[in-house]
Formats: C-alpha cells, structure tokens, sequence
C-alpha cells in the first residue's frame, strides 16, 4: 500500500484551460484579421490620402495582434487580448464617430463600401475579446 501524500491543488475550470480557451482565442484572432481584410480590401479599392494610411496601419496591427493571441501564453497573452480589445473598440469608436459627428474632418455614412459588415464584425469581435480577455484573465498564470 502506498503512503503518498495527496497533493492539494485547485481543480482548473475547464472553460478557462485547453480547448474552450483556444476556440475563444481562435474567433477572436479570426475577427481581428476579418476587420483588418475589410480595412486592405477598401485600401486595394480606392481609400486613399491619410484614411487610407490609417486603413493600412489598422490592417497590419490585426495581423500583428491576431498572431500575438495565437502565440503568446501567460501575461504577454492577457497583455496581447488587453490590447487587442482596446484597438477592436478605438476601431469601433472611430467610425461610429465618423458616421455622426465625423472625424478629423471625415465624415461616413452608411451607405458606403462595407460599412455595415464593418459595424457588425467589429461588434461582435468586442464582445468575443471581452469574453477571451475574461477567460485568460480567470485562468491561471493567464493560460
């Protein structure tokens, strides 16, 4: 009979570890790289001067940030979704701002190329960040 000292540690939630989490950082990387193709895709087609500069910068930090979440474990991912968050929601931000009150002088309406699909997608990528953020931020050592 063995004499082992049962080790005491807190059970880990399973929607804060392993697959659960993934998945959640999955569609939240999938939507970063979804906003940043509809900002290339309206540079490709035509924005140009400095909204189109700013559209371009926007599809590289998806593309940056989307990599981050997928790659990086502990702090630097909870940092990286932190930011990530923050930059779905300064996007959001801006062009609600620009479709009411406008922006440094740019003015959006509705109509315009892909500017429903825009609001939709980065909605939604708030909310799915929000959740991922909660999750990593809940596990422990931040996954």
């Amino acid at each position: 009979m063995s004499s082992q000292t049962p080790t005491t540690s807190s059970p880990r939630n399973p929607a804060t570890s392993g697959r659960p989490l993934l998945a959640w950082r999955i569609a939240s990387a999938l939507l970063l790289l979804i906003m940043g193709g509809i900002h290339a895709y309206l540079v490709l087609n035509g924005v140009g001067g400095v909204l189109g500069a700013m559209f371009v910068l926007n599809a590289i930090g998806s593309v940056v940030l989307a990599t981050a979440i997928i790659v990086l474990r502990g702090r630097l991912l909870q940092l990286a979704t932190a930011l990530s968050l923050l930059f779905m929601v300064g996007t959001l931000l801006a062009l609600v701002l620009a479709l009411t009150v406008g922006l440094f002088g740019i003015h959006e309406d509705l109509s315009f190329t892909l500017v429903p699909t825009t609001l939709v997608i980065e909605s939604i990528g708030t909310v799915i960040l929000a959740v991922t953020l909660t999750l990593i931020s809940r596990s422990r050592g931040g996954a």
